[in-house]
């Protein structure tokens, strides 16, 4: 390997960790403010548009998390591409053209989104158990069939699985659940 990959490979896996430190910083400051689970439809500013931050869904944190660590804003970058990519998108909602209000706190169109921009990170097969890293962002399913979203923390628990950062119910949280529900996406923001 030369001098010059093995320093950017360095560099690379620096800005990586840096970016997973933000977003999980950013989400965790939400614990305590976002105190409701309200799944509520709203009318939203655009671009960066949100609700009070009291209140929201798990998709919400991971939004604001993105905003606030990263200034990235998923209500335009998912609404540009699902502009430009409807027909790839689940038509779960009967939609017909998109919503900037919604689109983006809808979890099956998070994991489109993803996996359109590359970031998904195969499952792992049979009883093999995930490696989540840090600022991971994952997917799963509640039953009986509750799409759900969630970051993975820099937190392990005592047997060293990580903590996850979500809002399933009761305001952003960080717990220690994510073996609870099955897996359905892994995912890594690259910067």
């Amino acid at each position: 390997m030369s001098k010059w990959l093995f320093i950017f490979l360095i560099t690379f896996a620096s800005a990586q960790a840096n970016s997973a430190e933000k977003l999980i910083a950013a989400a965790r400051k939400q614990i305590g403010v976002t105190v409701r689970y309200d799944p509520a439809y709203a009318s939203l500013t655009y671009p960066k548009g949100d609700i009070p931050r009291e209140r929201g869904v798990c998709t919400d944190v991971l939004i604001r998390a993105l905003r606030d660590a990263l200034d990235k804003d998923l209500q335009e970058l998912v609404h540009l591409d699902m502009k430009a990519n409807f027909a790839k998108y689940p038509k779960i909602w009967g939609l017909k053209s998109t919503d900037k209000n919604i689109d983006h706190r809808r979890v099956p169109n998070l994991m489109t989104y993803f996996t359109q921009k590359h970031i998904s990170i195969p499952l792992s097969k049979g009883d093999e158990k995930p490696e989540f890293l840090p600022g991971d962002i994952v997917t799963c399913t509640v039953p009986p069939n509750l799409p759900h979203i969630m970051i993975v923390s820099d937190k392990k628990n005592t047997s060293g699985r990580p903590l996850i950062i979500h809002n399933i119910g009761a305001g952003t949280q960080e717990e220690d659940r994510i073996d609870e529900f099955p897996i359905t996406g892994h995912y890594r923001w690259k910067e």
